[in-house]
């Protein structure tokens, strides 16, 4: 006979396809509309242009798109030279902005969600940390990072890992069941944060904990730079500024909010749009917040 387990994931599998389906009909409508104003530009037109530039990443197409280049070295953003070495080397794209799991304080048998996993590299950094009782459960959009990410955890024996499709402003996750929730240059890609907040709010159990890297707006960006399409896909136009994060955050109910800029990070920022200076806008930060008891 086969398991609850087996018909749960056939479940998921055949759900995921008419996902898929949907998506590609969906993405054919809307992409006409892509070379449109990004500030006219729907949540969902937005959604599916970050969608488009990271699954051509996960291909191995480029890590680079229109000019704009936000790959970055992982000993750069504060990773260990054991991090690099524990995780599957296909998991690392070099995508983030900071290490969450620095200030995450994960412990052993904890669950960990991951916002926006891309090819897996801190879940298994997570992993790790968790243990063979604990869980981490990744989130991505994008098919082609999803399936990256099951490939790098089946070859690796990443058994404690599970990697889920589906968006952040609508987690496939049940209610209060995570301990901790990291994320790395991800929500800044988010249309609508509040609801990312919201989510996360939701799926945290009572006394849970927030921990992401971000980027940020230190001051109101160029509207050269609001209005590029490949400074939204690279982490830099959607930044929200310091005080609208944190209003962001209390909204959903966290307190204990606590987001600290990275000045240093302005040196690699300077390279993700060369010639722009967006570094003088824009800084990498860790955002920390509980969901009170």
């Amino acid at each position: 006979m086969r398991s609850a387990d087996t018909f749960r994931r056939a479940g998921l599998a055949l759900q995921e396809t008419r996902q898929l389906r949907l998506r590609r009909d969906r993405t054919r409508r809307l992409f006409s509309s892509l070379k449109s104003k990004l500030a006219e530009s729907s949540s969902d037109t937005i959604r599916e242009e970050v969608r488009r530039r990271y699954g051509a990443t996960a291909r191995g197409e480029s890590s680079c798109a229109d000019e704009c280049c936000t790959s970055t070295s992982s000993d750069v953003l504060g990773y260990s030279a054991r991090d690099s070495a524990f995780a599957p080397e296909a998991a690392n794209l070099g995508l983030g902005c900071g290490n969450p799991l620095a200030i995450a304080s994960l412990e052993r048998g904890q669950t960990v969600l991951d916002l926006g996993s891309g090819a897996g590299f801190d879940c298994f950094l997570a992993a790790r940390a968790v243990g063979p009782t604990g869980k981490v459960i990744g989130v991505d959009m994008t098919p082609e990072m999803l399936t990256k990410a099951r490939e790098n955890a089946k070859k690796n024996g990443f058994d404690n890992v599970e990697f889920r499709l589906g968006e952040i402003e609508a987690l496939p996750v049940a209610n209060e069941s995570v301990h901790v929730i990291i994320s790395n240059c991800v929500i800044n890609l988010s249309p609508q944060k509040e609801r990312v907040f919201l989510e996360a709010f939701r799926v945290l159990k009572t006394g849970g904990r927030l921990a992401v890297a971000d980027i940020v707006a230190t001051a109101p960006l160029p509207e050269e730079v609001k209005g590029d399409w490949a400074a939204y896909t690279g982490c830099m136009a959607g930044a929200s500024e310091i005080d609208e994060l944190e209003k962001m955050l209390r909204n959903a109910g966290f307190d204990r909010i606590k987001i600290a800029p990275k000045d240093t990070s302005r040196s690699f920022i300077r390279e993700w749009l060369p010639g722009k200076q967006v570094e003088e806008y824009l800084v990498s930060a860790t955002i920390e917040a509980t969901k009170p008891l």
